[in-house]
């Protein structure tokens, strides 16, 4: 897991929990840090008051009860959110959709071979037809996870009719999972939205969508969820999928994108290799955010 430590939040605390007693130095420090880790200022006070609050009731002022009790108080607020795939159904499909430039594309490739690693046969379909760059870099995914991909017939397909075809392939194969990529920007964000309703009805001609993922970039913070909003409004999006946390400190992104959007995140990423995509596990990541203080 040392690899992960670079986003940790622990690397800003390290130090504060082996000082001899809690004090109001204590305190500044750590809001200070969870604002750096982009905890964003109304759950980093809703922390600390709670923090405070539990210091006080115990009767401590031991930092190493305080580093308990913040990896706790993490914990719980990230767990209040199911991070479990719904991908029971046979064939499985899965839509990806977000703002072109969050590495949309690449987690899907990653995501097959995610899929892939727990033994699943997989199919991605190229249903950002308008970008030919975005057929060509998919392709290359999907030779690197060792699935198969279903491509536009000719440039500028639609859209929807590659993602059926996709889902006809899996359902005429016995293909278990089907991730399918969608436009990240078209002329008007109400053409997109349009687009990405067609899509989703086409393919429930065929069978049910199990899940529709929204890729977020925790780089860009609230701008990207501010980007978003128009798939959270209007693609009926199950989960998010948070990338590019390695390197970034912005590990409080991942609890207040929850919140903020009311969804749960299912994949992390957390670098550039093709197995730098894991499932999200709120205890794990709790105690990696705190892995170096």
């Amino acid at each position: 897991m040392a690899e992960r430590r670079s986003w940790s939040l622990g690397s800003a605390l390290r130090g504060m929990f082996t000082r001899e007693r809690i004090d109001e130095q204590t305190w500044e420090d750590l809001e200070d840090a969870l604002i750096t880790a982009d905890f964003g200022p109304d759950i980093t006070d809703e922390i600390l008051d709670h923090l405070r609050s539990e210091v006080a009731r115990l009767g401590t002022d031991d930092p190493r009860d305080l580093k308990r009790m913040l990896r706790e108080t993490i914990e719980d607020r990230l767990a209040k959110f199911d991070p479990t795939l719904k991908l029971s159904a046979r064939p499985a499909v899965t839509l990806v959709v977000g703002v072109n430039g969050v590495g949309k594309t690449t987690t899907i490739g990653k995501f097959a071979r995610f899929l892939r690693n727990f033994n699943r046969t997989v199919v991605v379909g190229a249903a950002d037809t308008f970008r030919a760059a975005a057929v060509e870099q998919l392709d290359t995914w999907a030779m690197r996870a060792d699935v198969r991909i279903v491509r536009p017939q000719h440039f500028g397909q639609d859209p929807a009719s590659v993602a059926y075809q996709t889902v006809e392939t899996a359902m005429r194969d016995g293909i278990e999972m089907v991730v399918i990529d969608t436009a990240g920007r078209l002329q008007t964000k109400a053409g997109l939205m349009d687009e990405l309703t067609k899509i989703h009805r086409v393919i429930e001609k065929l069978t049910p969508v199990a899940e529709v993922l929204l890729v977020l970039d925790a780089t860009t913070g609230q701008n990207g969820v501010m980007q978003a909003e128009a798939f959270i409004e209007h693609a009926g999006v199950t989960g998010l999928v948070i990338t590019k946390l390695d390197g970034s400190a912005k590990g409080g992104f991942v609890l207040a994108v929850q919140e903020r959007t009311g969804l749960p995140i299912k994949l992390i990423g957390t670098g550039e290799g093709i197995n730098d995509l894991t499932g999200f596990t709120p205890h794990v990541f709790a105690e990696q955010l705190l892995a170096d203080a």
